[in-house]
């Protein structure tokens, strides 16, 4: 008989500052505590994912944002990123989901979104607050890899 042990849970949180440093702040946050973990086998994509969002808080964005790295008991590790504005982007939304259209080659930007239907497990979005009296909630945008 095979006994399978599961896998360790933890969760680290990080507050960004609306900044252009605070993708490189979250990407070594990324790979310090997947590196303590165990988990290099999967830093390429989270790191990589993880930077992309938070790229998009600093450019969409005039406030801070907020990452929250979860391991899950099924080996997956999910990558949280809070940011204030409201608007939940393709691919993030609710089933059935919209497609990011393809970037032309010559474009400057605008693949980021594009490389989470490519390396994520699955990913979502939810509207934080109710629109009307809780403007500033914003959104979160999260996505999964592993398992």
């Amino acid at each position: 008989m095979v006994t399978v042990a599961p896998y360790d849970t933890w969760a680290y949180a990080l507050r960004l500052p609306h900044n252009p440093h605070a993708a490189r702040v979250a990407r070594m946050t990324v790979r310090s505590v997947l590196d303590s973990h165990g988990r290099l086998e999967i830093l390429d994509p989270v790191e990589l994912l993880t930077s992309e969002l938070v790229t998009n808080t600093y450019r969409h964005t005039t406030g801070p944002a907020s990452l929250r790295l979860t391991a899950l008991d099924d080996g997956r590790v999910r990558v949280g990123v809070w940011d204030n504005h409201p608007r939940i982007p393709a691919p993030f939304g609710p089933p059935p989901r919209d497609s990011v259209p393809p970037v032309p080659t010559d474009a400057d930007g605008g693949r980021g979104l594009r490389l989470v239907q490519e390396y994520a497990n699955c990913w979502g979005g939810w509207p934080l607050g109710d629109g009307l009296l809780d403007r500033g909630a914003g959104k979160l945008l999260w996505f999964e890899v592993g398992g």
